[in-house]
């Protein structure tokens, strides 16, 4: 195993019989039985136990971890985010490795599912020889692949988490991720470009290449909680001693074309990366200092024969820095996306790589919440077409008075209201009278006083008054507009005091008979017999629209859409596999299933409709006959 290369390590697992939870949230929520679905239970919890416990880079794990997760993201069509399993797993990076860390939470197990594959694939790259050509070769595929992995995590899973991603799984340290694999991944086509004696200028714009990829690793990796100084001092030295590579692969190529003056140059500028790498020794494993030490005797050694030669016999200027051309790139690592982890629902079948599809057979999620609301929706329909249940309430009307009239008017008959309302009114006017006698008594006795004082030279018997009192020349104006103001509700009760008078001393039958009726006065004879027959008739249809109704609901409870409803589900997840079933999708179904139930039922409203305007008229004409 190379030690100047960082892998991933696995994300561990506690374990858990997820067929509990499944088969409980199917029996709490599906109409269906559990055991029904005793296979596929005890499969998921093997695909599981065997998707946890992959602990070794070796190859025969990739299907393990792969087939898991194509189950579970089948599964996210089946069930909610929020099945009722506590998944619990401890983090892979950072300082908090010993906590773990628990969701009820079907993507944040996928998440780490599909972390751990990108470990296995960064395990299975570091593990091969890199001592040989295709050794290399299939390390710089497997970092591909691993980077891949990380980027469909950051793309498509996390953003489907519904909460806030756990610490070494955020945007940052998945960004940081994906580029040190992939530098790595290009620092294995740099080397095996090495071994095969590729064009210094070739070797220099790979190694351009890598010290990007570190820089950028680098760049995410301070932003974030979880990667750990040790890695960014490893990414920051990586950046340093390839920046450094590139610049001497140059100087050997300036060499070749006898560019004397920029080979010094450039070996310049690489003696300088190779010191800023060495700024990390400290921090970096023993490998890496050995290859950046090895480095910078060779360019040290290279740049004094380069110096000395320039010096003594070429003469060419040394360019400034500044104006040396930048180095081309040659990228040659992209974040390789898997088919089974891109589209994991192409590789589930009866034949396929990852067996059948489990829970097939239930209804998922969407269609169960569908056919939660198709009875409910049939009957809106039908009574929306049929106008219930106003046009029967139109039927219903009322005939006499109000009950609360007729208990209101009993409870003034028997407190002897009215009676009691007179005496109210006569004392009022005896108490007014007898206020208004001694207010005016007061108010003379006052006024002759003042007179009094006015004509007698002495000084007044009493202080002056408060400014703020009303003087009594003033009170009389006063006391008119408040017998003006209280005159006014008795002249409102004197407009009902008659009806008032009449329903409290009358009994209940004869207030009830003050309510004109249709009824009342009927006289025998043609008219009265027509009328009546027109209100037979409007009793009879109301009498049928109730039957009718009754009827729909009954065909509405016994009317199973289920069949239906799951050809329909297996159509749209034939046609596009790739989109979540949502309640929405089955809208159209609905309007089409409901309308051709239905639509003999309208047509029979419709004529009722039209029978109901043609009694409604004939009513009114015999009323008018018989008035």
């Amino acid at each position: 195993m190379a030690s100047n290369i960082l892998f991933l390590p696995f994300r561990k697992a506690h374990s858990l019989v997820l067929s509990d939870a499944i088969r409980q949230y199917i029996s709490g929520k599906y109409d269906q039985h559990p055991d029904m679905f005793k296979q596929d239970l005890e499969v998921i919890d093997s695909l599981r136990r065997e998707a946890i416990n992959v602990r070794e880079p070796h190859i025969s794990g990739l299907k393990k971890i792969a087939a898991y997760a194509a189950q579970l993201v089948w599964m996210g069509g089946k069930f909610p985010i929020d099945i009722g399993a506590d998944f619990t797993w401890f983090p892979a990076l950072g300082y908090n490795t010993k906590r773990p860390i628990s969701q009820d939470n079907l993507k944040f197990e996928l998440c780490n599912v599909l972390f751990n594959l990108a470990a296995l694939y960064s395990q299975l790259a570091v593990s091969v020889n890199f001592s040989s050509p295709d050794g290399l070769k299939s390390a710089a595929n497997y970092f591909c692949l691993a980077a891949g992995v990380i980027s469909h995590i950051k793309d498509k899973v996390v953003p489907e988490l519904r909460t806030a991603p756990v610490e070494d799984m955020d945007i940052v340290t998945l960004e940081s991720l994906q580029e040190l694999l992939l530098a790595q991944g290009q620092e294995c086509f740099w080397q095996k470009a090495v071994m095969d004696g590729y064009k210094d200028s070739s070797i220099a714009k790979l190694a351009a290449r890598v010290s990007d990829l570190y820089s950028t690793a680098g760049d995410w990796a301070v932003q974030s909680e979880a990667i750990s100084s040790e890695w960014i001092h490893h990414m920051a030295a990586k950046h340093h001693h390839f920046a450094a590579a590139a610049q001497y692969r140059q100087a050997c190529d300036c060499l070749e074309k006898r560019k004397y003056g920029e080979e010094v140059a450039r070996l310049r500028d690489s003696m300088l990366c190779v010191n800023d790498a060495l700024k990390e020794a400290r921090y970096v494993n023993k490998t890496v200092l050995s290859d950046l030490n090895g480095l910078k005797n060779k360019v040290s050694e290279d740049l004094k024969r380069a110096e000395k030669d320039n010096d003594l016999i070429y003469l060419n200027p040394v360019p400034p820095k500044s104006e040396l051309k930048t180095l081309d790139r040659a990228g040659v690592v992209v974040a390789r996306g898997l088919p089974d982890v891109a589209s994991p629902l192409d590789h589930l079948g009866d034949n396929a790589m990852f067996g059948p599809p489990l829970f097939s057979k239930l209804v998922p999620f969407a269609v169960h919440l569908a056919a939660g609301t198709s009875k409910s929706a049939a009957t809106a329909y039908t009574l929306s077409a049929l106008s219930l249940p106003v046009s029967l309430q139109a039927l219903e009307k009322p005939l006499g008075i109000p009950p609360a009239l007729l208990a209101h008017a009993e409870e003034l008959r028997q407190s002897d209201a009215i009676a009691r309302l007179d005496r109210s009114f006569a004392d009022t006017a005896k108490l007014k009278a007898t206020d208004t006698a001694t207010f005016a008594s007061g108010r003379d006795a006052l006024l002759a006083e003042e007179a009094e004082d006015a004509r007698s030279p002495r000084a007044p018997r009493y202080s002056p008054p408060d400014p703020s009192c009303v003087p009594a020349k003033q009170r009389p104006n006063s006391t008119l507009r408040s017998r003006k103001s209280k005159a006014t509700w008795p002249a409102a009760l004197r407009a009902m005091i008659s009806f008032a008078t009449l329903t409290a001393t009358s009994p209940l039958s004869s207030a009830s008979s003050l309510a004109p009726s249709r009824a009342r006065g009927l006289r025998t004879g043609a008219e009265a017999s027509a009328l009546r027959t027109c209100l037979n008739d409007i009793s009879r249809l109301e009498s049928r629209r109730r039957r009718r109704i009754e009827a729909l609901r009954e065909a509405a409870r016994g009317d199973d859409v289920r069949p239906a409803l799951l050809a329909e589900a297996a159509r749209l997840e034939r046609e596009r596999p790739d989109v979540t079933i949502v309640t929405a999708h089955f809208e159209a179904f609905f309007d089409a299933r409901l309308g051709s139930r239905y639509d003999s039922e309208i047509a029979a409203v419709a004529a009722e409709a039209e029978e109901q305007a043609t009694l409604l008229c004939a009513v009114e004409r015999a009323n008018a006959d018989l008035g």
